[in-house]
């Protein structure tokens, strides 16, 4: 049976909780709160300010801006224009921002503060700070009748994922998948109309935006919490009155260490991780530290937003699952060859279901590597690249990555877009990284530079924190294979015998 749902488009889910409850608070930064009447106000406003200046259907928006309410209004008013969202987080690196840019070619480019200058120099798209933007939406004419999307398979979302080439990915996601991933996710989460959503990830990170979509559906509050101030988080989300807090293992394990030094009460009834492997350790320290809270387990991907879901504290009962696939899904095994594998044994995570997303954008060979037809349905399924196993009750149970991807301090890292980096800094020729183990990543360079401190400097300069390899090595040249590729298993080796 097709999917259909009484929400065809993104900006359908914030009309639905202003319908309901419009005087109940939607959202809240630190200049204040607005009600869900407010933020469908405010969305509008942004249509007319995007509307006035030349965004229509089908065309890019990309922001680079914080999290706060003005980047929420203009995600539920780019829908409305039929226009596509892009959000960027802050601490994308120009080595990284310039391929976006050249990539999604935006219509509109819209940034906050000082930040404005800086991408007017890597881009030929008009550039425009939030404030002015938000200024022009109170005067500018709403938006004609025709205006916004025509169907649910035009795209809402450009969302940006690392992955296996040298710059992060843009997931085509059209306003279909991503209203269904979140009905479907809010029928496990079951987030409450009192419930407060604490929420420190970046709405440019998936899992952070769809906080706002689990919110509408539920008619909940989300408290959008200013980056850095990590010795005063706790404090803050005590007095937001926070009941569901999204984590990543870093910030649950930053969350921990502060309780356990300030141990008062919070109101915290559920977490939820994804994004990294949470470790039992981290879990049940968590849990210490937070009596009265539970933990969701989840397993996603971009492609697909959420592939599985955990009941809280299911981990308690089958240790290592991370759930079962999200209502109206399914998830195959499938060996080498793609045949179906049975229970118990390992083999690629497939999935199917109207949460596949569309694509790449601007990538059709790694799209068609990654969403293929099933040949028997026609219907597209996503081969994740990861790998685990289903038990007899459906339950997945994740095992790890094919492909170029490691964990490195608890974040998904591409060696090849650390590679790529490295061979962008002045002087150096050759560049592979090695990954013996989760915080033992070693850059290898080949190098006209004097010592490796230029290397390191210039990643520093090109890459996040969480992506800089722990030691560089300088080498006269890289061995490769007689097909003339870089030999990463004699590579191996070679850094192995340093490190003994």
């Amino acid at each position: 049976m097709p999917y259909v749902s009484e929400y065809e488009f993104v900006h359908d889910l914030l009309d639905g909780a202003a319908r309901r409850n419009p005087t109940a608070t939607a959202l809240s930064d630190a200049s204040g709160d607005w009600s869900y009447a407010d933020l469908e106000a405010a969305g509008l406003r942004m249509a007319a300010a995007l509307w006035q200046r030349g965004v229509g259907r089908g065309q890019r928006v990309l922001t680079r801006m914080s999290n706060r309410k003005e980047l929420v209004a203009l995600l539920y008013g780019a829908s409305r224009v039929g226009a596509v969202l892009v959000p960027i987080t802050p601490e994308m690196k120009p080595f990284h921002l310039r391929s976006v840019l050249a990539e999604t070619e935006p219509a509109l480019v819209i940034t906050e503060g000082p930040d404005g200058d800086r991408i007017r120099a890597l881009t030929p798209a008009p550039v425009a700070d939030v404030a002015d933007v938000w200024h022009d939406g109170a005067t500018a004419p709403a938006p004609p009748d025709h205006a916004g999307p025509r169907t649910a398979h035009d795209v809402a979302l450009l969302l940006h994922t690392s992955g296996s080439t040298s710059v992060p990915k843009g997931v085509v996601c059209p306003h279909r998948q991503t209203v269904f991933a979140a009905r479907s996710i809010d029928r496990m989460l079951r987030y409450r109309e009192d419930d407060i959503v604490f929420l420190r990830l970046p709405l440019s990170f998936d899992y952070g935006l769809h906080q706002l979509f689990l919110a509408a559906l539920s008619g909940a509050r989300v408290v959008l919490a200013e980056a850095g101030g990590d010795l005063t988080l706790l404090r803050r989300l005590r007095a937001s009155g926070a009941t569901v807090v999204p984590v990543v293992p870093a910030l649950a394990q930053l969350l921990t260490h502060l309780a356990t030094r300030d141990p008062a009460p919070t109101s915290v009834r559920l977490f939820t991780n994804t994004g990294a492997t949470f470790t039992d350790a981290s879990r049940k320290a968590l849990r210490a530290a937070f009596p009265a809270a539970r933990v969701s387990l989840m397993f996603g991907t971009t492609e697909c937003k959420r592939v599985s879901i955990l009941e809280p504290d299911g981990d308690l009962a089958r240790p290592g699952s991370v759930g079962r696939p999200i209502p109206g899904t399914a998830v195959d095994v499938v060996d080498e060859d793609g045949r179906l594998l049975p229970a118990g044994h390992t083999g690629e995570f497939v999935v199917r279901g109207p949460h596949v997303m569309a694509g790449y954008w601007n990538a059709p060979e790694l799209t068609e590597r990654r969403f293929r037809k099933d040949p028997g349905t026609g219907e597209t399924v996503l081969h994740t690249g990861d790998h685990g196993h289903l038990d007899e009750d459906g339950h997945l149970y994740f095992s790890g990555r094919r492909d170029d991807i490691v964990k490195h301090r608890g974040t998904r890292v591409s060696v090849l877009e650390i590679e790529a980096a490295a061979l962008d800094v002045p002087g150096v020729r050759a560049a592979a990284v090695v990954a013996l183990g989760e915080n033992a990543l070693t850059l290898c360079v080949v190098t006209d530079t004097a010592g490796t401190g230029p290397v390191v400097q210039g990643l520093a300069e090109r890459l996040e924190q969480a992506k800089l390899p722990d030691r560089c090595l300088r080498f006269d040249a890289l061995p490769l294979t007689p097909n003339g590729k870089t030999d990463y298993r004699m590579l191996s080796e070679t850094v192995r015998e340093t490190q003994q």
